[in-house]
């Protein structure tokens, strides 16, 4: 079978084959199935199975056992929570179905006549095959024109005499079974064999014919099966085969997996190679990350690699939080947003690989530009408002907007470089704590919510903006900075704004006020709509500007306030010295 594939919403595609014979036996105690959910809700959470079963032959019921044995594997599998693992649900299933089959067996009074079955499945779910096995049947992988066999047989040979099974289904009250995971990819090709056909097949020649492209798989299947028979095989011969032929994007689970197994890289200098990587230069080297130019040998592409410093080896937090900078990165497709790429999959290395974006960052930007035109402010911050709303758009919140994270390209665009903080709300709902901890941002940056309480929404990107914005324009902050990420320490800043216009006179009130109402300290009051903070700083608010002059003098200009009152204290002194000296 061959599902259709959907360019947009690539789906898990396979095809599959299968043949079973009963050979020379008088009955086919052998039994073969697949299940390919057509339910595309189904397919994602659930995936597709495949399983082999072989009844053990010196019983009267090995038939029932191994039919009883794929058939109810697959309908129970199918009908456990969607928030089950697959480890739990089909482990959970075979020892149900290992207890029934035994006490099935039980009753018969004869040990040897009991419902006893080998058994091997393969789950394919999103970009991974989960094995389990128990018994002699076999499940091989054929990639690369290589055929390497997954499961090991379950057997003894007694004093040079014929083999008899030490495990199986319905053997004894208690069941082990083999369990494995394995990365999927487009062009493997999986094989379940009974010992009728892999017994009378040697592995070069098993190798060869499997590797045959050009034939259909079902003809395939029944060539192997009726080649091992002709090779005088007294069993019944079972064969599936499954083609791999298209691959959904990688979960982020998946991804975040395939970083905690992976080797930290040791520091990188000028002419290492990682994997197919050539370090071209050094971009940077801190206490938690190296940032390399580096060149793919094979395209002459070039790149950035980032690693994560050895000594984060062990922090299952941090390599958590660095698998997700990938995987938010692969859902975004914006020319104002990093491109990411995906690292080989074999590779036995954590690092990322990023696009190389030519420029400098907005920090650098701000050193050599100390007295900006307005103008220019105003458009470098409405590119960056429409690089949060491509965040805002895809569900996420960013959360550590900051110069650092923000690069100025040579034509004047913006582009956003880190994702390390991003909080995605659709992984809330499947996983809430993978979404929580302390807050990740620079304080100087961070809205006061999501340091004081953790939670963060688009119009904490906003404030972050506009922080960035004032500094742009002033060298300084619109609150009183702090020198520590200590999160206590902020926690207790006193939100005070310090107007734009008391660092430069030169900027219009009307920019003034929409500062003020981006950074307010509490989001209900900031813009709930992005784009009418970037109207109000080309256009004069007429409401603002109402409100504002109903304030008191205090809340309006509190350094002319204070200048006023000094001004006043100082006459009031200078009158009553007269009057006490005259």
């Amino acid at each position: 079978m061959n599902l259709s594939k959907n360019k947009h919403f690539p789906q898990l595609s396979l095809e599959h084959g299968g043949t079973s014979l009963t050979g020379t036996r008088a009955e086919n105690q052998d039994a073969i199935l697949v299940k390919v959910p057509h339910d595309t809700n189904v397919l994602a959470h659930k995936g597709i199975v495949a399983c082999i079963a072989d009844g053990v032959s010196c019983s009267d019921h090995s038939q029932k056992a191994s039919h009883t044995a794929v058939v109810q594997f697959i309908t129970d599998y199918y009908a456990t929570p969607d928030s089950w693992s697959v480890k739990r649900s089909a482990s959970q299933i075979l020892t149900s179905l290992n207890s029934w089959l035994y006490e099935e067996g039980s009753k018969q009074g004869l040990s040897h006549n009991g419902l006893v079955t080998t058994f091997s499945a393969i789950i394919f779910k999103s970009n991974t095959a989960h094995l389990f096995h128990v018994g002699d049947t076999r499940i091989y992988r054929l990639r690369g024109n290589k055929l390497h066999r997954l499961t090991n047989d379950h057997q003894r040979t007694n004093f040079g005499k014929s083999a008899y099974l030490t495990r199986a289904l319905g053997m004894d009250n208690k069941l082990d079974v083999d369990y494995q995971t394995l990365s999927l990819r487009e062009g493997d090709r999986f094989v379940l064999t009974s010992d009728g056909v892999h017994d009378y097949l040697d592995h070069q020649m098993l190798t060869d014919m499997v590797a045959s492209t050009t034939e259909d798989i079902s003809k395939l299947t029944q060539k192997l099966c009726e080649y091992a028979l002709s090779s005088d095989s007294q069993d019944n011969l079972s064969c599936l085969i499954i083609d791999i032929r298209q691959l959904p994007e990688h979960s982020l689970l998946e991804h975040q997996q395939a970083v905690l197994m992976r080797t930290l890289p040791p520091a990188l200098d000028i002419g290492n190679r990682l994997d197919v990587y050539r370090v071209e230069r050094i971009l940077y080297e801190g206490s938690r990350s190296h940032v390399y130019q580096v060149e793919d040998e094979e395209s002459g592409r070039q790149m950035v690699m980032k690693v994560p410093s050895v000594q984060y080896s062990d922090d299952r937090e941090y390599l958590i939080n660095f698998a997700n900078e990938y995987w938010v990165g692969s859902q975004l497709n914006n020319e104002r947003v990093m491109k990411v790429f995906p690292t080989p999959k074999d590779s036995k290395f954590t690092y990322q690989l990023c696009e190389l974006v030519e420029g400098v960052t907005l920090r650098q930007w701000m050193y050599d530009n100390p007295n900006p035109d307005l103008q220019r402010v105003r458009t470098i911050l409405s590119e960056l408002v429409k690089a949060a709303r491509v965040f805002q758009r895809a569900d996420m919140v960013h959360r550590d907007l900051k110069p650092e994270n923000v690069m100025i390209t040579p034509s004047g665009g913006v582009k956003i470089i880190d994702f390390g903080a991003v909080k995605v709300k659709g992984l809330e709902e499947i996983s809430p704590e993978s979404q929580e901890g302390t807050p990740l941002g620079a304080v100087n940056y961070i809205a006061p919510e999501y340091i004081n309480n953790g939670e963060a929404t688009t119009q904490s990107d906003l404030f972050s903006i506009a922080v960035i914005g004032f500094e742009m324009l002033t060298g300084q902050l619109p609150y009183k900075s702090t020198n520590t990420q200590n999160l206590q320490s902020a926690r207790h800043v006193k939100w005070d704004y310090r107007s734009v216009r008391s660092y430069r006179e030169d900027i219009p009130l009307s920019v003034d006020l929409a500062f003020r109402k981006a950074v307010h300290h509490l989001p209900s009051r900031r813009y709930q709509v992005l784009s009418e903070f970037v109207t109000d700083l080309h256009t004069p608010n007429k409401a603002l500007q109402a409100e504002f002059k109903e304030r008191p003098l205090l809340q309006r200009n509190p350094v002319l306030f204070w200048k006023t009152t000094a001004l006043i204290a100082i006459s009031v002194a200078v009158l009553e010295w007269l009057f006490i000296y005259n």
